[in-house]
C-alpha cells in the first residue's frame, strides 16, 4: 500500500503525450492552447476615445480658450476625421479614432453645448486625457496568450481580435467508463431486493462533461471471459478507462487478472487512503488505467483526486496548487490513513474559506454528497484537527 502521494507521482508521471489538432473558435473553451496568440497590431490600433464627448487641441485651453465651436461628430467605426481650425473641437463618440489635430477629450459631463459651440466648465483638465493610446495595452507582434494555457472566454476573445478563427489545442483523451458488478442495473429498470441501479458510470461522466470530455459507457458483468473481451477491446480504442468496482479483494473482483492478462502493467493497487483504499492504477504501452472502488463516494473522490491532475498534465497544462481551507470546528479521525472528509465551504467575515464537516454514512453514502461542495485532505500523520487549521481542498461543487 502505497501513500496518497507517491499514488498522485506515479499518476502525474504517466500523463500521456496528447497530440495536436485544429478546432473552431467557438468549441475552443476549456482547451489546452497549443499556440501562442499573438497581437497582429497595436492594442489599441489607434488612439481610441474613452468618453462621450468633444476633442479639442490642448494648446487652446492653455491659451485661455474655453469656448470652441463644433465642426463636426466623429463617431465609433467612422474613418478618421481632421479638425480644420485649431481653436474648433469635434464632438466624440466612446470607441471612436481620435480626430487628427488634437490631443484632449472632454466629457460631456463638463460640458455646455448650445447653439453649435461647446463650453468648458471645469477649471482643470489634462493634455491627452480621456484616451486609451495606441499600442498601450500591447504592441504588434507581442504575445499576449502563451502556449499551454486553458482556453476561457478571455483568451477566446483575444483570439477573435487578432483574427484566429480555429485554434491549435490538445487533442483531448478517449474515454471509457465501465461499471461492473451483477448488482447493477439501469437506470429506467426496476431493481430486484438484491439489485440497484447504476450511479456511478452516470456520475463520472456528468464529472467529464464539466471538464470537456465525452465518455462511451460500457458494463462488465461478474464473468471473467466477458470481461476479459471487453476490456481487450476498449484498450485498442481508448487511451484512458475509467472504472468503477472489481478491484477489491472479492470473489468477484476479476478486473485486476483480466488486465494483467491482456498486458496492463499494475504500478500501484491501495493507497492508504479512505475512502478510495483499493484504488488500481496501471498502463498498457497506449493506454492508462484507472480502476477505482465501487463505493460511490470512493469512486467520485478519486476521479476529482487523481484523474483531474492526470487530464491536466497530459494537455500540458500546469497541475494547479491545492486551495485550502480552515476546518471549522474541531476533528478527529483515528486511523492512520489519509483521510478526504466531506465538507460544506463558506467564507468567514474576514474573508477566510471555513470548512465545516458534513459527516455521512461511509462510502457508499452517495446522498451525503449532495450536501457538501469539497473534500478537505487531512494527513494521515495526524489523528486530531482542529478548528481553524487549514488543510488542501478538493472542490466539486
Amino acid at each position: 500500500m502505497i501513500s496518497v502521494k507517491q499514488a498522485t507521482d506515479i499518476v502525474l508521471e504517466n500523463a500521456l503525450p496528447l497530440p495536436d489538432e485544429t478546432v473552431s473558435l467557438h468549441l475552443a473553451v476549456g482547451r489546452a492552447l497549443r499556440e501562442p496568440l499573438t497581437a497582429d497590431r497595436d492594442f489599441p490600433p489607434f488612439d481610441r476615445v474613452s468618453m462621450d464627448g468633444i476633442a479639442i487641441c490642448f494648446a487652446m485651453w492653455e491659451a485661455g480658450q474655453r469656448r470652441f465651436f463644433i465642426e463636426n461628430i466623429q463617431a465609433a467605426g467612422a474613418p478618421q476625421l481632421v479638425l480644420a481650425q485649431q481653436e474648433h473641437c469635434l464632438e466624440v463618440m466612446t470607441g471612436a479614432m481620435l480626430p487628427q489635430g488634437t490631443d484632449t477629450v472632454i466629457r460631456y459631463e463638463d460640458l455646455s453645448i448650445d447653439a453649435g459651440f461647446a463650453t468648458i466648465l471645469i477649471e482643470k483638465i489634462q493634455r491627452r486625457q480621456n484616451i486609451h493610446e495606441q499600442g498601450i495595452d500591447r504592441k504588434n507582434g507581442e504575445t499576449i496568450v502563451a502556449e499551454g494555457k486553458l482556453i476561457s472566454p478571455a483568451e477566446l476573445g483575444v483570439a477573435a481580435t487578432i483574427g484566429k478563427s480555429q485554434l491549435r489545442v490538445a487533442a483531448l483523451p478517449r474515454v471509457c467508463v465501465l461499471s461492473s458488478g451483477d448488482e447493477l442495473v439501469e437506470v429506467h429498470e426496476t431493481p430486484l431486493p438484491h439489485q440497484i441501479r447504476k450511479s456511478n458510470v452516470h456520475v463520472m461522466a456528468a464529472v467529464l462533461g464539466t471538464w470537456g470530455l465525452a465518455s462511451d459507457l460500457l458494463h462488465l458483468p461478474d464473468d471473467p471471459a466477458a470481461i476479459e473481451e471487453t476490456l481487450g477491446d476498449c484498450l485498442k480504442k481508448y487511451d484512458v478507462l475509467l472504472m468503477s468496482g472489481g478491484v477489491s479483494m472479492g470473489k468477484f473482483d476479476h478486473i485486476p487478472a483480466a488486465l494483467e492478462r491482456l498486458g496492463v502493467r499494475q504500478l500501484f493497487h491501495k493507497v492508504s487512503q479512505r475512502p478510495g483504499k483499493p484504488f488500481w492504477f496501471g498502463r498498457s504501452e497506449g493506454t492508462v488505467v484507472f480502476a477505482f472502488p465501487g463505493n460511490p463516494v470512493s469512486s467520485f473522490m478519486c476521479l476529482h483526486r487523481y484523474f483531474w491532475p492526470w487530464l491536466r498534465a497530459s494537455q500540458g497544462l500546469q497541475v494547479l496548487e491545492n486551495q485550502y481551507a480552515a476546518l471549522n470546528e474541531d476533528y478527529f479521525f483515528k486511523p492512520d490513513l489519509t483521510y478526504f472528509l466531506q465538507v460544506k465551504l463558506a467564507a468567514g467575515q474576514d474573508g477566510r474559506l471555513l470548512a465545516t464537516p458534513v459527516t455521512g454514512q461511509g462510502s457508499g453514502d452517495l446522498a451525503n454528497l449532495v450536501d457538501s461542495d469539497a473534500f478537505l485532505e487531512l494527513p494521515l500523520e495526524r489523528k486530531e484537527f482542529k478548528a481553524g487549521e487549514a488543510f488542501p481542498i478538493w472542490r466539486f461543487r
